[in-house]
């Protein structure tokens, strides 16, 4: 069975393994974290949408903000709690436990290409926005070529880092338009840009002779893409 929530429960164990299944989502999670504005005030809070095991937390260090996390499986709010996220609620994505205009900054790495509707899920994130608030969120684009490196090629090698088999369904891959202009109905108007792998980075990771992988920004936004706006006051 394709895109299976249970197997985040099953594999809670490899969040932070640095050779394990969820590693490339901590070189992206970093990329994400550099779009993080420091805290505008004390108490800011940053809600982090289907956080997992937590692999944003380290690089919010320094950040200011109360970080929490709302994810639906079992397993992985005891794993982010464990690695500093300061509170996780189990909740289903499609429709977030928390008030309106909650979070100064929202988050959502790597889960709109899970869920049936992403683009309403889109809307519940800018929901609990306060206006003046950042969005963030990086998914997988609605292509063959993203079929092509996401669910052929990665879930396939049997290479350390590999996304596990079975993860992902094509079919609920998401249209960089379609998303942007359901967050700007939602009061969040979103600038684009895909998200690739330094393939250089790729041997001395195998190798260990680095600890990770970059994500470079580039134009097209045709496999992975991260999405970034505020929302108007």
């Amino acid at each position: 069975m394709r895109n299976d929530p249970r197997q985040y429960d099953e594999l809670a164990g490899q969040w932070w393994d640095p050779r394990g299944h969820f590693v490339s989502l901590s070189w992206i999670a970093k990329a994400r974290a550099a779009q993080v504005p420091r805290a505008p005030r004390p108490g800011a809070v940053l809600v982090d949408v289907a956080c997992g095991g937590g692999l944003l937390h380290p690089h919010l260090e320094g950040k200011g903000y109360t970080h929490i996390g709302v994810d639906l499986s079992q397993e992985g709010p005891k794993v982010a709690r464990s690695h500093g996220v300061d509170h996780v609620v189990r909740g289903d994505i499609n429709r977030i436990p928390l008030a309106d205009g909650c979070a100064d900054v929202v988050v959502a790495g790597q889960c709109l290409e899970h869920v049936e509707d992403p683009y309403a899920v889109a809307i519940e994130c800018c929901r609990i926005l306060k206006p003046g608030g950042k969005f963030v969120l990086d998914t997988i684009a609605d292509t063959l070529l993203a079929r092509l490196f996401i669910i052929t090629v990665s879930e396939n090698l049997p290479l350390p880092g590999m996304a596990p088999k079975g993860c992902h369904d094509h079919k609920l891959f998401v249209n960089p338009d379609r998303l942007a202009r359901a967050c700007e109905t939602a009061g969040v108007p979103m600038k684009l840009r895909g998200l690739f792998p330094h393939i250089s980075d790729f041997l001395p990771w195998f190798l260990r002779l680095r600890p990770d992988v970059r994500m470079r920004p580039v134009r097209a936004t045709n496999v992975l893409y991260q999405a970034v706006g505020t929302k108007v006051a």
